[in-house]
């Protein structure tokens, strides 16, 4: 499940001068170019890992059902909004009564109506991510990020044929949260 950068809050500094330490270059002159592979990194560290990376707010839409389901994104902080969605579009926000939300120890987020609804949807909006920002992400995940991120500023203008770093995905493999279907 691919997880969507727009949101992301923006690169630190100290991220892209990480990335130009570690391919040797002295100048800011690629520092775009920098942001970009910093960017494109956590993009597919967020999915090899299927965690978000840094805190932000999303908003999920569900059936209206009195079962518990499972919240797409991990790891879940807080549940935020709990609403439902008319055929027409037209959202009700329910009170707390109304609905029963669950964090379980592994992050995951349960919703449930408590009682039928004529609505066939719900939105629930949430905060989730591993991180508040940048500087507080795991030694590995961030260690990953950034060598992914040189190893794709070094290999810009040519196909490397032996591929990103192995110990890229070794960095992140601790992290790594699987899904059963």
């Amino acid at each position: 499940m691919s997880f969507p950068i727009a949101d992301w809050p923006d690169l630190p500094a100290a991220l892209i001068a990480e990335v130009r330490d570690f391919v040797r270059i002295d100048h800011q002159a690629d520092d775009n170019a920098i942001d970009a592979f910093l960017c494109s990194a956590a993009s597919l560290c967020e999915d090899f890992t299927g965690q978000m990376l840094i805190a932000r707010s999303v908003t999920d839409m569900l059936p209206a059902r009195q079962a518990w389901q499972k919240l797409k994104r991990l790891p879940v902080q807080a549940i935020l909004s709990f609403e439902t969605v008319d055929a027409d579009g037209s959202a009700t926000l329910l009170a707390v009564e109304d609905y029963a939300i669950d964090i379980d120890s592994g992050g995951i987020g349960w919703v449930r109506l408590r009682r039928d609804s004529d609505a066939s949807r719900i939105r629930v909006t949430y905060d989730c991510g591993l991180a508040a920002d940048w500087d507080e992400l795991p030694a590995g995940l961030r260690q990953g990020i950034v060598r992914l991120a040189g190893y794709l500023y070094a290999n810009r203008d040519g196909v490397d044929a032996e591929g990103p770093p192995r110990a890229v995905t070794a960095l992140w493999r601790p992290y790594r949260r699987m899904r059963i279907a």
